[in-house]
């Protein structure tokens, strides 16, 4: 069953219930949870405890989002729905939570974008019967830098394998090469201030970005976008990329040469790579496209390169 709220409701409510402000020291016998904040240095975020003694599943969503809209007596904190932005409302249906935000959302720049999206998912998912926090935006699916669609979320979304809380970002420059039109010869595609979390690798990064597809006009993608990265490893100068089955899918015109040296060119340009094997499933005794032996290890070769 569906329902819908707006946020003056959840703050009303919040008000209503007599919550406390961020930082209080917890009181009562309540449930304790953990409201998450960006840092206002915008690196990391944050969390300060909070107890209600709310169960019903809609009143404590509304008394959560009421604390991350108000404004945190630590100064050291932002609370993420206290920008410039506005929550329109919201819709809970069989555990997922999607919020609707105005135009206002996308203003953000991209590392602040994915901290306050983090303390939000991280805060709401603790509330028993949601599960999975989607965004929209004016109705809209949320998409984030590279054009994808974000999706549903969880908060162990935002946590390494390690256990870990994803807190840092970085930016980086990145070379990529992609098919030309024709699907024979590949072409160069240089990214700015690439946004990316610190608990990823460069080399996974850099393949994630080749099978989501070029940004730039005359550059074609390469890899079935279905491909899912099973593991990415660098080790005496080889990176050994292992992919599942998908990616001997080829819906594009492209050839299995360009295919192999899009990944291996693209990851030789990182300062720790000089070569590159490509396995699938695990197994690289096998021919990609009957042509190109995934048994061998691939070095940069600019041979297929072309200009525009």
């Amino acid at each position: 069953m569906k329902r819908g709220k707006t946020l003056w409701v959840c703050i009303l409510l919040s008000v209503l219930l007599g919550t406390a402000c961020a930082g209080q020291e917890p009181i009562g016998d309540g449930q304790r949870y953990e409201i998450y904040y960006v840092n206002n240095e915008e690196t990391k975020t944050l969390t300060s405890e909070y107890v209600s003694e709310t169960r019903d599943t809609e009143a404590l969503l509304g008394e959560l989002l009421g604390q991350l809209a108000q404004v945190p007596a630590k100064f050291e904190y932002e609370a993420p729905l206290a920008g410039s932005f506005r929550l329109l409302g919201y819709t809970l249906d069989n555990g997922t939570l999607t919020l609707d935000f105005d135009g206002y959302y996308r203003n953000m720049d991209a590392v602040k974008e994915v901290l306050t999206r983090a303390a939000i998912v991280r805060t709401l998912t603790q509330i028993p019967g949601v599960t999975y926090v989607a965004f929209t935006v004016q109705g809209e699916v949320l998409t984030d830098s590279s054009g994808a669609a974000v999706g549903t979320m969880s908060s162990d979304l935002f946590i390494d394998n390690a256990g870990n809380e994803i807190n840092a970002y970085e930016k980086v420059n990145l070379k990529l090469y992609f098919a030309d039109r024709s699907g024979m010869g590949l072409v160069e595609e240089n990214r700015r201030n690439v946004v990316y979390s610190s608990n990823i690798s460069l080399e996974k990064l850099v393949v994630e970005k080749l099978i989501a597809g070029p940004e730039t006009e005359g550059a074609c993608p390469v890899v079935d976008p279905q491909t899912k990265i099973i593991g990415v490893t660098v080790r005496d100068g080889t990176c050994y990329v292992n992919l599942d089955q998908t990616f001997l899918n080829q819906p594009y015109n492209v050839s299995a040469e360009v295919t192999i040296y899009s990944i291996a060119n693209s990851l030789v340009e990182l300062s720790n790579v000089n070569r590159v094997q490509i396995s699938v499933g695990g197994e690289t005794n096998l021919f990609y496209r009957e042509k190109m032996n995934l048994n061998d290890v691939y070095e940069r070769n600019l041979d297929l390169l072309v200009t525009q």
